[in-house]
């Protein structure tokens, strides 16, 4: 099956990556950086963010839909740059697409369980995370024994979403949010959101120098390039010059995506098409 993949996607096809909205953006920035030959369309779903107050149900019908779309872009992996999509749809998309998917709570809880050293490991997260119980299930099968604090953290998704990274509100809930896990003595916290990660600076400054912050989305970026390598689906060259290298697709607000987008990145993103993801 797997080389039939190979076979099927030529190494110069492009990465698929989705998020609810703009946080897959850490995602596709880590990609960018670890593999600089590779195409990479992005879809955020900006019209129906945030996936975390969802069902499962709706999420993974989201998710199909959006997977439906980046299969119709001749995408050779699809990326669930998104812990609710990947703790709610990710099996359900393995079981139905034919190329390789790799979502974002597999590579964090592995470093996470391999950073601890007092066996106390948190995790803040939306609702749907939190409620899971996804990486406490990951973690505790590759480290027995730990014990694993969840912290749902639903405001910090729209103050990322509004360009509030760096303002006195987001400090002021960040510390609200992270009191009882700073109180319980924890040593590895996981940023269980694909948006966290833009506000990493002001958690880290919270929980201070002794806590190890996993980042997901440098960890599945680097596990990414690991499972394309063994695939041989790495590509080995870089683009072509004049080549659309990245492509950007929202369902809502392209204009402010693109902002935003420009903030994160530092590429110089141009342009964002909107499109209607109910039709797929």
């Amino acid at each position: 099956m797997i080389q039939d993949m190979v076979k099927t996607y030529p190494k110069d096809a492009p990465i698929g990556v989705f998020d609810s909205g703009v946080g897959g953006l850490t995602v596709f920035r880590e990609i960018m950086r670890q593999m600089p030959n590779e195409k990479i369309v992005y879809f955020g779903d900006t019209a129906r963010v945030p996936y975390g107050s969802k069902s499962k149900e709706t999420v993974t019908r989201y998710s199909k839909q959006i997977a439906r779309f980046l299969q119709t872009q001749n995408v050779k992996t699809i990326v669930v740059a998104c812990n609710t999509a990947s703790a709610y749809a990710l099996e359900e998309l393995e079981a139905e697409i034919d190329i390789p998917v790799i979502g974002v709570v597999k590579p964090g809880a592995k470093v996470a369980a391999e950073s601890t050293v007092n066996g106390k490991i948190g995790v803040i997260a939306t609702e749907a995370t939190i409620g899971s119980k996804i990486y406490s299930q990951y973690i505790e099968e590759l480290k027995p024994g730990v014990s694993i604090s969840g912290k749902a953290c639903p405001l910090f998704v729209p103050l990322v979403e509004e360009g509030l990274l760096q303002d006195p509100v987001t400090d002021e809930i960040a510390r609200r949010y992270l009191a009882e896990l700073i109180d319980i003595d924890i040593d590895t916290l996981i940023l269980g959101c694909t948006h966290y990660p833009l506000i990493r600076s002001t958690v880290g400054k919270i929980m201070g120098e002794k806590v190890t912050l996993v980042n997901p989305a440098y960890e599945t970026a680097r596990e990414l390039k690991e499972m394309l390598g063994k695939l041989g689906m790495l590509n080995d060259s870089a683009p072509a010059l004049g080549s659309e290298q990245y492509r950007f697709y929202v369902s809502d607000k392209a204009d402010k995506f693109i902002r935003f987008a420009n903030s994160i990145i530092k590429y110089g993103i141009l342009s964002a098409k909107q499109i209607n993801i109910e039709e797929y």
